[in-house]
């Protein structure tokens, strides 16, 4: 089954009253990469990543990847871990002008043009074209003039996708004017507004004009989800948890569109519960970024707290100092924390380490952060973890190690623990062999 098929089936089965979907990867931290490999070798699945068109663009994005560089990426990632190439799904999340939002809108346009080209070019499938953000210093958009943004981008990608030749999947394409903020917002604290179904029917109408305007019909057929906002989102310190009841209008409204299904964005830090009834409700792509991140953070976080228990008894080691560092560099470069995290001096260090946000994200490719990470675990390896230590920091893994089905490498805690997180979606997806 290709890729194009794969979302075909996943809403026929969704329409057929079947609970499954599938979960979106949006990172590009080779960790977080590397345990959703392995989940999808576990489930025997295939693995949905996704990069932001702010991660990744023809200028490089914050990852400094154009498309084909991230598909290089992941590809390198599953080739060193043995895993079957035609198994990955790539698609490029938010496509549009969001990264070019501060230009006039003829240039934010041609580049988001030259951009969407690129990405199915490079073989992504999965396009979200998002068209939403005001551009040339207004300050709102008709939603008539995003619908006629969206299909003008959707003639470019079935441009590009012709001039590929014969080869590869037809892309598919998400549509939605409703996007939480990436990467959290605040928000919660006052609750968020859920998507009315009648905004969601607006929507899906008046783009479906305009795809048809453009003579894209075709496409439109390819058009397999619309985002809209099911009522999740996280703060800094709080998760704003699903409410079926809250979404049970726009749950039915779903019901009279056979080809679509909703994309459910910042559905990070919900629970296994939740993110079942999501996926029950149509809510059949998940999409988790910042909380894969976060456990990330958490795991290495805890290595650290075994390597200055080590340290005291084993004198020859030299601490990494991987949290001070971490710290130390988002300091020195607080362009990427400094708009989210406020309060005083304690309060921001506190937020640095521990907020949902997440913001600690942007910081780990930083060479000194790097280095302290190599110490880390060149130390851990040196002296090896005692399973007491073990049992105290990685209790869940600790037993998973006693009964020989993991190891006890550092990175393999990594990764594990990450897989912890990776193994609710799959659950709720129904992509996991129970």
């Amino acid at each position: 089954m290709n890729s194009t098929e794969f979302f075909r089936n996943l809403v026929r089965e969704q329409k057929r009253g079947k609970a499954v979907g599938v979960y979106s990867v949006c990172s590009s931290h080779p960790a977080v990469i590397d345990a959703a490999l392995v989940q999808a070798q576990r489930d025997e699945s295939v693995v949905l990543i996704e990069s932001t068109s702010n991660q990744v663009n023809q200028f490089g994005g914050y990852t400094g990847l154009t498309p084909e560089g991230f598909r290089d990426f992941v590809f390198q990632r599953a080739d060193a871990a043995g895993f079957d190439r035609s198994r990955i799904l790539l698609g490029g999340d938010h496509l549009g002008p969001v990264p070019f939002q501060g230009e006039d809108t003829a240039s934010a346009m041609d580049k988001a043009r030259v951009m969407v080209a690129r990405f199915v070019e490079a073989g992504f499938v999965k396009i979200h074209l998002d068209t939403s953000i005001p551009l040339g210093g207004r300050s709102s958009i008709e939603t008539e003039e995003v619908a006629d943004r969206c299909a003008e981008l959707c003639r470019v990608c079935e441009d590009a996708y012709g001039g590929r030749g014969a080869g590869g999947p037809e892309p598919v394409y998400i549509i939605g004017t409703e996007v939480p903020v990436p990467g959290g917002s605040d928000e919660v604290c006052e609750g968020v507004h859920v998507t009315s179904a009648e905004d969601f029917e607006e929507t899906v109408e008046i783009t479906g004009q305009a795809f048809r305007r453009k003579g894209l019909g075709g496409a439109w057929e390819r058009v397999i989800a619309a985002v809209v906002q099911p009522g999740v989102e996280f703060g800094d310190q709080k998760v704003l948890e699903y409410c079926r009841e809250d979404a049970a209008s726009l749950s039915v409204r779903l019901g009279d569109y056979p080809g679509l299904v909703f994309e459910a964005h910042s559905a990070d830090y919900q629970t296994c519960r939740a993110l079942t009834q999501m996926v029950e409700d149509g809510f059949a792509v998940l999409k988790v970024g910042p909380g894969l991140t976060y456990a990330f953070r958490e795991a290495v976080f805890l290595l650290c707290a075994i390597e200055n228990e080590l340290a005291r008894v084993h004198k020859e080691l030299e601490p990494s100092r991987l949290v001070e560092t971490l710290d130390e560099v988002m300091v020195q470069d607080p362009r990427y924390w400094i708009k989210y995290y406020g309060g005083g001096e304690a309060e921001q260090s506190f937020r640095r380490k521990y907020s949902l946000f997440d913001r600690s994200r942007y910081y780990w490719g930083d060479a000194r952060v790097q280095s302290s990470l190599g110490c880390l675990l060149q130390n851990l390896r040196h002296v090896p973890i005692p399973m007491t230590l073990l049992s105290q920091f990685f209790p869940l893994q600790y037993r998973t190690i006693r009964e020989g089905r993991l190891g006890s490498d550092p990175e393999t805690l990594i990764l594990d623990w990450i897989g912890e997180v990776l193994s609710d979606y799959a659950s709720a997806a129904g992509m996991r062999r129970l």
